[in-house]
């Protein structure tokens, strides 16, 4: 019937007094920044990624927490990036929210169907995104230590 085997999903590995990791993927420098130093200061750490390639190789070896988005890349499309962090033994428990400035009903169904898990439209209100944040990393388990 199946010429393969899945694999399980493997969850990321928790460390004891560590805080959890967010990576930012957005080619956005002036808002990644803003955005990490919101979160350190809310107890998370962050780490960011200019590129698709690049917040891949990223999530793949760090496995964070939690992933931030954008759909506009200079190299990748989101989606296309939201869907293999998706398809991904390595990633895909890892919770993805799509932030972006295009909220047309087509990109709202194409980001669920591409598996993130919730979708915040540019500006954004940071209260809300890190309330969204704790709430995706809580639901599924992605870290059971403390969120300051």
């Amino acid at each position: 019937m199946f010429s393969h085997v899945l694999e399980e999903p493997k969850p990321a590995p928790i460390s004891a007094g560590k805080r959890p990791t967010i990576l930012i993927i957005d080619d956005d420098e002036a808002l990644s920044d803003v955005l990490s130093c919101r979160l350190r200061q809310q107890g998370f750490d962050a780490t960011t990624a200019e590129s698709g390639k690049l917040g891949l190789a990223k999530a793949r070896s760090d496995r964070p927490a939690l992933i931030v988005l954008d759909l506009r890349l200079p190299d990748v499309d989101g989606f296309a990036i939201c869907e293999q962090l998706a398809d991904s033994a390595d990633t895909c428990a890892i919770p993805v929210i799509i932030l972006s400035g295009m909220e047309r009903p087509d990109i709202l169904r194409r980001s669920r169907a591409a598996g993130c898990y919730y979708f915040v439209r540019k500006p954004y209100d940071p209260n809300a995104l890190l309330t969204l944040i704790r709430q995706a990393i809580r639901e599924v388990g992605s870290w059971d230590g403390p969120m300051e």
